[in-house]
This record gives structure tokens, C-alpha cells and sequence, in this order.
């Protein structure tokens, strides 16, 4: 696949931090909600978009997507040129490394655009521009995941987005490192961690999930997975909860993004 006409890469450069495993909960979900999408695509091709200073997340991402799409192919791409060079030895088939940012520098429209701690950085108010620039650049029926994590991969968030906007959030966490829900709060995407405050619907969630998780204190006996499950049925006849139990014993759950989407001003 060529690239683009050269031009100045649209973003700056992050921090680089990576580790492996780190994109782990992340790379799960994705293969199994986008896989059957990535099956049909004629050209499977998925972006991991700021991958750092280590190529390991596109590697493990090549992996993982494979498993369940076996036509895909990977690109990371980052915004730091030595990244880039350093990231080349890893190339192999279906994995290449390319030099650029939000453009995006592909010849086509990639099936997927995963971005996972790119926007920390960056003001709330630039947030919607970037997503614009990346959904425009999504295949039809394509999927931009955009969050952040914890260093370990232990605790996510991620804003799923077609081409059409925003769908859903995802709150996902090894069980048993989580003390309560709210827990989460410090791993909201750059669109919502500022309005994690009264009076908005991401606080009230999250308020709401703690109750729930409270109130199912007598699951925790049978396991920290158990509970987590209960307050989720909980939780779902308040809020409107997209998944079920299939993904919640991975320690997921899904919102829908209108639900919890800033309210203006």
C-alpha cells in the first residue's frame, strides 16, 4: 500500500510510554465486536495510530486480530520519526510502520483506527476535531477506538465511533485491582475526565455504578468477577448497558455514548 503524498504529520508527539500487554482488555474487545466487520472488509487494514516509543502494541495488535480476522493487516503509524525507525526490524508480513499522525498517511481507508493514549495531552476543546479528522478517514463500516489506560493495561476506557460519530464507552479493569467503579474515573478519555463533576452524566454513571457494586457486596464471596456481573444487571436497568454477560465476566461494560456524553457549555 502506498502512502500519501508526503506532507507535515497532523498531531505532536506523546510521551512514548508502552508496555507490553498494555492495550491487552482494548485489543479483546475490539476482536470480538469488530471482528466479523474486519472478516468481510476487502482490505482489512487497521492503524495503530501514536503506538510510542516500542512498536509491542502493533505487534500484539497484528496478533490479536488475526485470531479473529486472519486477512488483517497492521500499520502503525507515529508522529516521531525515530520511533519509526526504530520500530522497522518488527516489520513482518502484515505489519509495516509508517511516519505521520491524525492524517492518517494510507492510500485507502483503513477498516479500523485504534488511538489509545494519544489524546491525554491535548485539550478537551480539540478532542472533536480529532475525532472528525479520524472518522473521515474510517473505510464504511470502520471503527475509531480512542481512550487511555493505566501504565499496566490493568484499567480502561475507550470511546468506540463510526463514521457516523460516537457510539458507545467502554469501561473495562482487572477485577481485582478494582476497589470500586469510580476507580475508572482516572482513566476517562480527554472527553470526559474533566467532566467527571455534579451535574454531569458521566458522574452520574459513575455514582450509580458504585451503588451498584455496594449493593452487590454479598457476590464478592463468590469472586470479584460475580460481583462485578451483578452490579452490571443492576446497573442496566437505569442506564442503557450494550453488552451482557459474555463481556462482563471479561470486566467490561458498555454504555451507550449518548448516555454519558458531556452536556454543553
Amino acid at each position: 500500500m502506498a502512502p500519501r503524498t508526503p506532507s507535515r504529520p497532523v498531531g505532536t508527539v506523546t510521551r512514548g510510554t508502552t508496555n507490553p500487554n498494555r492495550l491487552r482488555r482494548m485489543d479483546r474487545w475490539i476482536a470480538a465486536t469488530h471482528g466479523a466487520a474486519l472478516r468481510r472488509s476487502p482490505d482489512p487494514v487497521a492503524v495503530d495510530l501514536g503506538y510510542g516509543a516500542a512498536p509491542w502494541t502493533a505487534v500484539e495488535l497484528l496478533l490479536r486480530l488475526r485470531a479473529a480476522a486472519p486477512r488483517t493487516r497492521v500499520v502503525g503509524v507515529e508522529i516521531e520519526p525515530a520511533r519509526v525507525a526504530a520500530a522497522k526490524p518488527y516489520e513482518r508480513e502484515g505489519l509495516t510502520f509508517r511516519h505521520g499522525g491524525f492524517e492518517v498517511p494510507l492510500s485507502g481507508s483503513p477498516a479500523l483506527i485504534r488511538a489509545a493514549n494519544v489524546l491525554r495531552q491535548y485539550d478537551e476543546d480539540q478532542v472533536a476535531a480529532v475525532w472528525e479528522r479520524l472518522r473521515a478517514r474510517l473505510a464504511p463500516g470502520g471503527l475509531l477506538v480512542e481512550g487511555t489506560c493505566d501504565e499496566i493495561g490493568r484499567r480502561h476506557v475507550w470511546v468506540a465511533l463510526g463514521p457516523e460519530g460516537p457510539r458507545s464507552v467502554t469501561f473495562a479493569a482487572r477485577l481485582g485491582s478494582l476497589e470500586r467503579p469510580s476507580d475508572l474515573a482516572e482513566r476517562l478519555p480527554k472527553a470526559l475526565i474533566h467532566r467527571n463533576v455534579p451535574g454531569e452524566p458521566v458522574h452520574a454513571f459513575l455514582r450509580d455504578f458504585d451503588r451498584a457494586w455496594a449493593a452487590a457486596a454479598p457476590y464478592a464471596s463468590y469472586g470479584a468477577r460475580q460481583r462485578w456481573i451483578r452490579a452490571a444487571r443492576d446497573l442496566r436497568g437505569d442506564w442503557p448497558v450494550l453488552d451482557g454477560a459474555s463481556r462482563w465476566r471479561q470486566g467490561e461494560l458498555t454504555v451507550r455514548w449518548e448516555a454519558l456524553a458531556p452536556l454543553t457549555g
